[in-house]
């Protein structure tokens, strides 16, 4: 990060030397929302460092959408592409037009019946095995969901081993990146317990990946899979009459690295949250029970039942309102700019947060409130096209966003159909777990109660072993 001396206002609380680093570790999102009603423009400090966080929604899209000047950079990314690599979700501006042209038609929504087929089987599967009143880990379960789900579009080839060994260093090394992202570089060279287990699931992840492409490039076949795309993939911007450059194995790893966290973090932790929510709100969710029970007619969502699964899409969308998976971006000033009316130089370090822009009280009425009915179509029109951020906008929107919502959509209507999640004792409160680039519940245990007739194994029928395992 860039040292620099801004003149905007400066976030109260700023102890010596650390700044606002211990308001900020412990509690993020506590601080984040304390911010707007500083400015709309507010400087922050973490240990020797400043950053400039936007709080104002106008002023974020206008980030967003000038990618040229607010690039991707910062002390998350910075970090993130550590074991992320160069690319489409950290590459830097120069790079992301030619990746995103080469990569886009493995999103073309023409795709998404054929990867709807794997959503829905994974989901069954994993839901299969869960036994009536029995205590699961909620988030490793939908985590294991978009895990298979993720593998199976990516490298549907890959034999089952490498799939697991590479999921088990992703939770790893996505555990690990927000804790260095806070520390001075020159603590990497410090060989604690962490950072040995760190440094260990990057290299083996990285073997991994290279495994996988060099089977698939000796093979030669194509799989219908993301990764057979990546390989195919040519860069139609090439001379008239010559073939268009392919992506180098690097590159193909990257996007594997970056697609794998995406995906598999983005919505498991999203679906996590939503049955949360539909535990606390009984109303809700029986709701959703019965448009299910009206729309599904195996009890299996289809791609063909999205039109119809309206409350079901408008309960994921208010769910990544309150708690959206990216809750923390970072930008990097390339050239000196405006903002807001103030001048920025080249080298700010840009704070984005689309938690703290969902969480205002001037854009959302009741804002803390589980509402899916606001995104109802006769209210959804009273929402700023500014207000909602989970997905992005501009030139480096999500280009898996349809594919999120397509997964979540159809893995929890495909779960509603047969269970009902009720929180068990004591365990209603549930707490964010903000220290990870994607936003999850911490400690999320529920008890399954299969719906009557919908298929849910009897309660006598459950086996004494728990339910949950993390299959990731």
């Amino acid at each position: 990060m860039t040292q620099a001396d801004y003149s905007f206002v400066t976030a109260p609380g700023a102890l010596p030397l650390l700044g606002h680093t211990l308001r900020f570790l412990r509690d993020p999102l506590r601080f984040l929302r304390s911010l707007p009603a500083v400015g709309d423009l507010v400087t922050i400090r973490l240990g020797p460092f400043d950053a400039l966080v936007v709080c104002a929604p106008e002023l974020t899209r206008r980030v967003l959408l000038d990618d040229r000047t607010f690039d991707k950079g910062g002390f998350l990314f910075d970090r993130s592409r550590e074991f992320l690599g160069n690319g489409l979700g950290t590459c830097p501006h120069k790079d992301h037009r030619r990746q995103r042209r080469m990569i886009q038609p493995a999103f073309h929504r023409g795709r998404l019946p054929g990867y709807a087929q794997e959503m829905r089987a994974q989901a069954r599967a994993v839901t299969d095995a869960w036994q009536a009143g029995r205590t699961i880990d909620v988030l490793a379960e939908t985590t294991t969901i978009s895990l298979r789900t993720t593998a199976a579009t990516i490298f549907s080839a890959a034999p089952a081993a490498l799939r697991e060994s590479l999921a088990a260093d992703l939770v790893t090394l996505e555990e690990g990146v927000f804790r260095r992202m806070l520390l001075p570089p020159h603590t990497d060279a410090i060989p604690t317990p962490g950072k040995r287990r760190y440094d260990r699931a990057y290299t083996r992840s990285q073997q991994t990946i290279n495994r996988i492409i060099a089977d698939y490039r000796a093979d030669g076949i194509d799989h219908g899979d993301l990764m057979s795309m990546l390989l195919a993939a040519q860069d139609d911007l090439a001379a008239p009459g010559a073939e268009g450059a392919r992506l180098s194995d690097e590159e193909v790893r990257d996007q594997v690295m970056s697609f794998l966290f995406a995906s598999t973090d983005t919505i498991g932790k999203a679906l996590a949250w939503a049955l949360h929510l539909l535990g606390r709100h009984p109303r809700i969710a029986e709701r959703l029970h019965a448009e299910v029970d009206e729309v599904l007619t195996d009890g299996v969502a289809t791609f063909e039942d999205l039109p119809r699964l309206e409350m079901t899409r408008n309960i994921v969308t208010e769910t990544m309102r309150l708690y959206p998976p990216g809750w923390l971006l970072t930008r990097t000033t390339t050239v000196d700019t405006e903002l807001g009316g103030r001048q920025i130089p080249a080298g700010t370090d840009v704070v984005l947060s689309p938690y703290q822009i969902h969480h205002r009280a001037d854009l959302y009425t009741d804002p803390e409130n589980f509402d899916p009915d606001r995104w109802a179509p006769e209210r959804v029109k009273a929402i700023p096209r500014d207000a909602y951020l989970t997905f992005g906008t501009g030139a480096r929107k999500c280009i898996g966003d349809a594919y999120a919502m397509t997964e979540a959509t159809l893995v929890l209507a495909t779960i509603a159909a047969r269970w009902r999640l009720e929180h068990t004792s004591g365990r209603r409160r549930v707490r964010a777990a903000p220290y990870a680039l994607a936003l999850g519940p911490k400690e999320l245990y529920m008890r399954t109660v299969a719906r009557a007739g919908q298929g849910g194994t009897k309660p006598q029928d459950a086996a004494p072993a728990q339910a949950t395992a993390n299959r990731a």
